[in-house]
C-alpha cells in the first residue's frame, strides 16, 4: 500500500499545481509582518494536487540537504518535510522543554493561514531526540544532533482526502518588501520544479544490493556473555528490565537507493511509521511499529509494545506462535515492566487513563509483539514535547527502574545509540502532533549502512535466543536494503 489520496490523484497531476495560489496568498500576510517589528514566521496552506510521497522526497533529496519523510501508510497519512525555515537545537536533560518553549514562542506571533482542521497541514515541527541527553560523538551520528528538529520551508501534507502544501518563511525585522517577495517567489519556483519531477510514483522494485557484514558491534560471544551479566543483575533483583542493543555496519556493492528502500518499507509494513530523516550524506530511516505518543488537545494515546517471536510459515503456524507468545511467562513479564511504568508516569498527570486488562499480539512482516494500547485525556495540556519527556525512554527501548537501567547500560553496552529509539516525530504549532520510538532503524551513508536492534533483558532470558531475536528485528530494515552475504 502507498500513501495516496485518490481525489488529487484522479483529478489533478498539473505540475506546480496551487503554487500561484500559495503566492497569492504569502504576499498580503508578508506585508502584515512589517509593522510588527520582529522576527516573524509567515506561513500559507494551500491545497495542492497530489504526489507520490516517496517521489517528491526522492526529488528534494537531489537538491536539498534537509529532508525527511513520514509515512503512515494504513492511515493514509505523509509528510514530506522540505528545507528548513527556522531549526532548533538542544542539548541536556532539558532538551525537551529547550524545544517546546523555543517552538512555543515562535508560533505566539506567527501570522499564518491556511487550514487547521487538517491533522499535518500547517506549520509544523519535524525532526528527533537522540536517545541520551548528550550527542553522540561517532561519525556515523555527525548533524544528528541530542534534539534537533525544524521547521520546513515546504511541506506537503497527505490524508486519505486531500493533499496540501505548507510554505513558511522567516522574516526579519527591517526586511526589505523586495527581498520578502523574493523568497516567496523562490518558494514557488521551488515547488515547481518538485512537482514536475515528481509526478511518476517511486516504483516497487525488489532489492537486489548485495550486503557483507563489515563490523559487528558487539560481536556475538560477547552480546551473549553481556546479555547473561543483564540477566543476573534482573535476577539478582538489582532491577526488573534492560535493554540491550547492538550495531550491525554494512556495505553494500553500490550506493544504496534510499527512496527505493523507504518504498519497499512501505510495501512491506504498511502498520508501521516509516521515517527517514536526511543531514547531509546521510539518512536516518526506519520502520517502527511503536508509537511513543500521539496527542490532540488534552487526548492522548500510547502503546506499550515488548515480548516477541518470529511470524510463521502459513497462518495456522502464526496463531499456534501468536498464541506461545501470550502465554509466555518471560514475555508476559517484558510487556508488564513496560504497562506499569506507563500507568505510573501518566496516571499523576491524567484525568482518565483506559489499560486493557491483557495485551494483543501485533504481527508485523518478520516477526510478533505484545502490545498494549493506553488511551487517556491529560489534566494540564501538555502537549506532545510534554508527553514525550514524561514517556522516553519507555522500558520498552531502556528498562526499569529507568535510571538504574541506563546506568547498566550505559557502562556495559559500549555503543552510541544516537537517534536509535529515540523520539522522531512532529509537533504543529498548538503543540499536538505524534512521536514515535526509532527502532528497526539505522544510518544509510553511500554505500555503507549502520542498522541496530535491540531486546529486553529479564531473568529468564536465554542469551542465544535473544540473539536470535535481535536477527529477526534488524531483518525489517536489511531485507529493504539488500541481500546480506550469510
Amino acid at each position: 500500500m502507498t500513501v495516496t489520496n485518490r481525489t488529487g490523484a484522479e483529478t489533478d497531476r498539473r505540475p506546480g499545481s496551487g503554487a500561484d495560489e500559495l503566492v497569492a496568498i504569502l504576499l498580503p500576510l508578508l506585508d502584515r509582518t512589517t509593522v510588527r517589528g520582529v522576527r516573524t514566521l509567515v506561513s500559507a496552506t494551500v491545497p495542492v494536487a497530489w504526489r507520490d510521497p516517496v517521489a517528491l522526497f526522492a526529488a528534494a533529496r537531489a537538491i536539498d540537504d534537509e529532508v525527511a519523510i513520514w509515512l503512515q501508510p494504513d492511515a493514509g497519512f505523509g509528510l514530506v518535510a522540505i528545507g528548513s525555515a527556522w531549526t532548533v537545537e538542544a542539548t541536556g536533560c532539558d532538551r525537551f522543554r529547550q524545544v517546546a518553549t523555543a517552538w512555543s514562542d515562535l508560533v505566539e506571533g506567527a501570522v499564518v493561514q491556511g487550514s487547521d482542521d487538517v491533522p499535518g497541514a500547517g506549520p509544523l515541527l519535524f525532526g528527533g531526540f537522540g536517545f541520551g541527553a548528550e550527542a553522540a560523538r561517532s561519525p556515523t551520528w555527525a548533524g544528528f544532533e541530542s534534539a534537533r528538529l525544524g521547521l520546513p520551508s515546504l511541506l506537503m501534507t497527505v490524508t486519505q482526502a486531500s493533499t496540501w502544501l505548507t510554505a513558511s518563511i522567516m522574516i526579519t525585522p527591517g526586511a526589505k518588501p523586495g527581498a520578502r517577495e523574493a523568497v516567496a517567489r523562490e518558494l514557488d519556483r521551488r515547488w515547481a520544479r518538485l512537482a514536475a519531477e515528481a509526478t511518476e510514483p517511486v516504483p516497487l522494485v525488489p532489492a537486489s544490493a548485495e550486503l557483507r557484514i563489515a563490523r559487528q558491534v558487539p560481536e556475538a560471544p560477547e552480546w551473549r556473555a553481556t546479555v547473561a551479566r543483564f540477566a543476573g543483575a534482573v535476577g539478582r533483583g538489582r532491577l526488573d528490565k534492560a535493554v540491550l542493543a547492538r550495531r550491525v555496519d554494512l556495505h553494500a556493492d553500490g550506493s544504496i537507493d534510499v527512496p527505493a528502500v523507504i518504498r519497499r518499507l512501505e510495501a512491506t509494513g504498511p502498520e508501521s511509521t516509516i521515517f527517514a530523516v536526511g543531514r547531509g550524506t546521510r539518512t536516518f530511516l526506519g520502520a517502527t511499529p511503536e508509537r511513543l505518543a500521539r496527542s490532540k488537545g488534552r487526548e492522548f494515546r500510547t502503546v506499550a509494545m515488548a515480548g516477541s517471536i518470529r511470524r510463521g510459515s502459513d497462518a495456522e503456524e502464526d496463531e499456534r506462535l501468536g498464541a506461545d507468545l501470550l502465554a509466555s511467562e518471560k514475555d508476559r513479564e517484558e510487556q508488564a515492566v513496560v504497562v506499569e511504568m506507563l500507568r505510573e508516569t501518566l496516571s499523576p498527570v491524567t484525568d482518565r487513563l483506559e489499560i486493557p486488562h491483557r495485551p494483543s499480539v501485533v504481527r508485523l512482516r518478520h516477526i510478533q509483539h505484545l502490545a498494549t494500547e493506553l488511551r487517556g485525556r491529560l489534566r494540564e495540556p501538555v502537549g506532545i514535547v510534554g508527553l514525550v519527556e514524561r514517556l522516553h525512554p519507555t522500558p520498552a527501548v531502556g528498562g526499569a527502574p529507568r535510571e538504574l537501567a541506563l546506568e547498566l547500560i550505559a557502562h556495559e553496552e559500549r555503543l552510541e545509540r544516537g537517534w536509535y529509539a529515540g523520539p522522531v516525530g512532529w509537533l504543529d504549532r498548538r503543540g499536538d502532533g505524534e512521536f514515535v520510538v526509532a527502532i528497526r532503524s539505522g544510518v544509510v551513508d553511500g554505500r555503507a549502512a549502520s542498522l541496530f536492534a535491540g531486546c529486553g533483558i529479564v531473568a529468564d532470558s536465554d542469551p542465544q535466543r535473544e540473539w536470535e531475536e535481535s536477527l529477526m528485528k534488524l531483518r525489517t530494515l536489511a531485507t529493504a536494503l539488500g541481500r546480506v552475504a550469510s
